[in-house]
């Protein structure tokens, strides 16, 4: 059996990266998924293939996760296609790494509006499905830096620890009708972006995290597994660092 027969994911931000691992382990463990980017490419018309090749429904949605009335829409639209939402995985982020000195309004706004704002759009949006279905799980893309800060990321470390907050406080409030609510905070993660970090300076992170490496993007999708199956069903407001000891 597997862990996540019969269940429908949403994800956000799952054109690439750790929202494209999601996704593909999700279809493998029988899950369909229904995908949201900024815009429908091939190289996402590509993914919807390669998901339905392991015979999930699966299906893309061109949706601005910082627009409200836009989420509606598109969780709207995505209810009428499968019927149901069990699991959420609010995984759309951006960054705009500066010190704060240098940091303008725009930097600030832009990334709250798609990291933090994109949690409450897309939580708010499915509420009503899972309150109906007495049953669900949300699943918050934080950070270790959300966690702990970081210098020269001061918007992206504040939006990650108010998605801690949100989530923390949506599992009280959703608790009682069987809807679970729980973090991740990946720490230094090897995908695209990070390949383009200097040899030396990844080579110096990652000999400071205590496993001796970089994760990958299917450890988070490991984990995200485990909080959207009915392996975790105690298991609520919690965060979940996935850093290789980096948080302790």
């Amino acid at each position: 059996m597997k862990l996540l027969e019969g269940k429908t994911a949403i994800v956000t931000g799952a054109a690439r990266g750790i929202g494209k691992s999601i996704a593909l382990a999700f279809a493998d463990q029988g899950a369909n998924v229904a995908l949201t980017d900024l815009s429908v490419t091939e190289e996402f018309e590509a993914l919807i293939a390669e998901l339905e090749a392991k015979g999930v429904k699966a299906k893309a949605y061109a949706s601005n996760a910082a627009d409200f009335e836009q989420t509606q829409q598109t969780v709207d639209a995505i209810v009428a296609d499968f019927q149901q939402v069990d699991i959420l995985v609010n995984n759309a982020g951006i960054t705009r790494d500066t010190l704060l000195m240098r940091m303008t309004e725009e930097m600030w706004d832009l990334v709250m509006d798609v990291n933090l704002k994109s949690v409450f759009n897309f939580t708010k949006a499915v509420q009503k499905t899972m309150l109906k279905q007495k049953n669900g799980s949300i699943i918050n893309m934080s950070s270790v830096v959300g966690v702990s800060g970081n210098a020269g990321q001061s918007n992206y470390s504040a939006s990650k620890a108010g998605i801690i907050g949100f989530t923390k406080s949506i599992a009280r409030e959703l608790g009682s009708r069987n809807i679970r609510c729980n973090a991740i905070a990946p720490g230094f993660i090897i995908t695209e972006m990070t390949d383009k970090i200097p040899a030396d300076k990844r080579k110096e992170w990652e000999e400071s995290i205590p496993l001796k490496r970089g994760g990958t993007p299917l450890d988070v999708a490991n984990a995200c597994i485990f909080l959207g199956s009915d392996l975790s069903s105690y298991v609520s407001g919690q965060v979940l660092n996935v850093c290789g000891a980096m948080n302790t």
